[in-house]
Parts: C-alpha cells; sequence; structure tokens
C-alpha cells in the first residue's frame, strides 16, 4: 500500500467523493474496505487534546476503523472531533459516512462548514502490543507506524486528530510539501 500525501490528490480525491484511502488503494487495483469498529463519546486523551486544542479530558467524538486491503487488514485508524463541533452530525453517529467525514465537515450546507487546509503528521516507528500485532495479523518481529495526524482549517482551527496504526512491511509513505 503506497500513500501519497498532496493538496493536489486530497482535493481530487474530495472532489469524486472518496475519502483518501479508498481512492489511493482503488488507484492500486487493490481493494479496500473500511470497518467501523466503534464510534463513541469519550474524554480526550491527553496527546490528543493537546493537538485539538481542548482541556484535558475534553469530550471528543472518536472514530475507531479497520482499513484493509484485498482482505488483508493493514492498519487501525481512530479519528478524533471536538464533541461541540461534531455533535448532531453523522460523525457521531455508530454508522460509516458516504464521502468520509471531511465531506461532512465541508458541507457548505451542513451545520460545520469549515474548509480542511492542512495537516500535520507526525510519524514513529515502535513494536505492536500483542493486541495490535494480532489484530493487523503480524508476525513476529514486525514493526508498526503511527501516525498522529493534526487536520486544519482555514482559520488554523484543529478539526480532527487522526491516530492511524500501520504495518510497517504494508505501507510506504510518500510527503509532497510545497514551500511558499
Amino acid at each position: 500500500m503506497r500513500l501519497l500525501l498532496t493538496g493536489a490528490s486530497y482535493r481530487k480525491h474530495r472532489d469524486a467523493g472518496l475519502t483518501g484511502f479508498n481512492a489511493q488503494v482503488i488507484e492500486q487495483g487493490q481493494r479496500p474496505e473500511q470497518r467501523l469498529l466503534e464510534v463513541a463519546t469519550l474524554d480526550a486523551p491527553p496527546d490528543i487534546a493537546l493537538r485539538l486544542e481542548l482541556a484535558d479530558g475534553a469530550p471528543v467524538v472518536a472514530r475507531r476503523r479497520l482499513f484493509i486491503v484485498d482482505g488483508e487488514p493493514v492498519a487501525f485508524c481512530d479519528s478524533y472531533y471536538p464533541a461541540e463541533l461534531v455533535e448532531g452530525t453523522e460523525i457521531a453517529e455508530p454508522k460509516k459516512i458516504i464521502g468520509g467525514a471531511h465531506r461532512v465537515i465541508e458541507d457548505p450546507d451542513g451545520p460545520i462548514r469549515r474548509r480542511v487546509v492542512r495537516s500535520v503528521d507526525e510519524l514513529v516507528s515502535r513494536m505492536p502490543t500483542a493486541d495490535e500485532a494480532k489484530g493487523l495479523r503480524l508476525s513476529a518481529g514486525i514493526p508498526v507506524v503511527r501516525v498522529l495526524r493534526t487536520i486544519f482549517d482555514n482559520e488554523d482551527r484543529p478539526l480532527e486528530v487522526q491516530c492511524t496504526l500501520a504495518a510497517a512491511d504494508r505501507h510506504e509513505f510518500r510527503y509532497e510539501v510545497r514551500m511558499r
């Protein structure tokens, strides 16, 4: 699974009504699946609260998913949103969102009406826990990459934190950054 993060590809996929993961898997001739594991309102973990600029323990809506490519689990992805921002929207409901959460966030007729403009990624490689290794069907000795992505709107307000735990032997990451 090769993941390319650029502003152009993000907009292209959004305009097609696809999430970035699904679009990139399809572009590579593979079959994507996102399995929704849980949607819950909970107290923000400290690292999530910090990135969302919330008080420790402030309520967030967490959407937990398992990403699958051609029947093989490749990553866990937990997305966190300020509860105040997404209450009463599809994001807070325990169901799949056609077109993804960013469709809801950017809907000009919806309740949020914000434009996603940038993200900041933090990557850390480590060995998985026993549960993570089991859930991703990892062989002994295979590390994971934790990608913590904070997504911002055009007023530089954080909208979402995605915490992805990716099987290191099944991913290639490429970032293109344009400096102005």
